[in-house]
């Protein structure tokens, strides 16, 4: 059946389906999914986190929200070795839809070199838009784990952490009663 003529039957096409995804539900879907996630790790049940893990990496809302990502983000006009951009909602409406782990190999990245400021190159590697959000469809299903099992006291490369976090928790332990700067200065009293 031809395009036209599917278009004709009034079957939805795949950038009025793009236009039409309600991206609050989809993000709240995939967040109930990583609270299990998180929760099973919580309880030490790594059977079920990765089974979790498996329905959440095939699931039709993690893969929107991963090629929302990847096209919404700062280097979505960079191509990659391939060429392809997702640019309309109909390409990334399919781009979507291809995503699939089963049988999935990585592309070569395709190298750039930037200069730096002493005149000198470094290289860059970019992947495929296709690599990019198979990435982020993995971090969405791993990040509940990295997250439920890091430091809390960690700060660098952390989502919703910030800086300014770091600075907060450093005031607030060096400030903190019967501890903090009273007790370096007492202890450096101690040994001078």
């Amino acid at each position: 059946m031809t395009r036209q003529a599917i278009s004709q039957c009034g079957a939805p096409s795949a950038s009025s389906l793009w236009s039409s995804i309600n991206w609050h539900q989809v993000e709240d879907d995939v967040f109930r999914f990583q609270m299990r996630i998180a929760k099973a790790v919580k309880a030490q049940h790594w059977n079920k986190v990765r089974v979790l893990q498996r329905l959440l990496t095939r699931s039709h809302q993690a893969k929107l929200l991963a090629v929302k990502r990847v096209t919404s983000n700062r280097g979505r006009n960079t191509p990659g070795i391939d060429g392809t951009r997702w640019i309309n909602p109909q390409q990334k409406w399919h781009a979507a839809m291809s995503l699939s782990c089963r049988g999935y190999r990585a592309q070569p990245l395709q190298r750039i070199h930037i200069p730096k400021k002493n005149g000198k190159t470094r290289p860059l590697g970019i992947p495929t838009m296709h690599d990019r959000a198979m990435q982020a469809l993995f971090l969405v299903a791993t990040e509940p784990v990295t997250e439920s099992t890091a430091d809390h006291h960690s700060y660098g490369f952390r989502p919703k952490r910030s800086a300014a976090d770091a600075i907060e928790n450093c005031r607030v332990r060096l400030t903190w009663p019967y501890g903090g700067l009273s007790r370096v200065r007492g202890n450096l009293h101690a040994r001078f």
